[in-house]
């Protein structure tokens, strides 16, 4: 009887033994898989922000509400060059040549200036500098890898937004920028689809001087 109870004993701390190994060894590879994503998820940005240095073509943008019924379709003709921009759309225009940013509305006949925010703000109308600056602004966290070769990102934001993450679908080849996600706490979403991007350095002026429409109203929030 003594034998029979050493033997479950020795057992026992055997089996408890293994299992506490198996939990390190799993919990290991969790952390190393999770580490492998994660560095999937920067490479992926990284070429994304290259690509966005010079970048021509449209960006749809819709807009969703909490039932995932469309309540606007918008679309503009983009140019991105290095932390500039120029967005065309069919009644206003918008510049930035890195220090002011003009908002021109044509229907309402008014031009608004502002200064360019700082890199810790996020501009959701210039995904190159939102993406540069991925690693002061978010939390990034590699979802998966789709059948067309994108990489699932999603960047939760360090600073309270309106928003609690952006999902960004990025070529993992090529780090094209296809589509960017913007997940609200309402459930509601803004969807920016890129196409028809053309990668070649961008010869387009990004100033915009208001005395050019002395009919316009001239709003300076500097």
């Amino acid at each position: 009887m003594k034998n029979l109870l050493k033997l479950l004993v020795c057992a026992s701390l055997i089996f408890n033994f293994q299992f506490s190994i198996l939990n390190s060894l799993q919990a290991q590879n969790g952390r190393h898989s999770q580490g492998r994503l994660d560095e999937n998820a920067t490479e992926a940005l990284k070429k994304a922000e290259k690509r966005l240095l010079d970048v021509s073509g449209t960006v749809t943008l819709t807009m969703l509400d909490s039932h995932k019924k469309q309540t606007a379709k918008q679309s503009a003709k983009v140019q991105y060059c290095r932390g500039m921009y120029h967005l065309t759309m069919s009644n206003q225009e918008i510049y930035c040549d890195g220090t002011t940013i003009w908002q021109w509305n044509k229907e309402a006949k008014e031009i608004v200036i502002n200064n360019m925010p700082p890199a810790s703000d996020i501009d959701l109308l210039n995904p190159g500098r939102l993406i540069a600056n991925y690693a002061k602004n978010f939390r990034v966290k590699y979802i998966r890898s789709d059948n067309d070769g994108s990489a699932v990102i999603d960047m939760q934001p360090r600073s309270a937004q309106s928003y609690h993450k952006i999902r960004l679908f990025v070529n993992e080849e090529t780090g094209e920028l296809k589509r960017m996600e913007v997940h609200k706490y309402d459930s509601s979403r803004e969807i920016y689809e890129f196409s028809g991007m053309s990668y070649s350095p961008i010869k387009g002026s990004f100033t915009f001087n208001p005395a050019d429409h002395p009919e316009a109203e001239v709003i300076d929030m500097r």
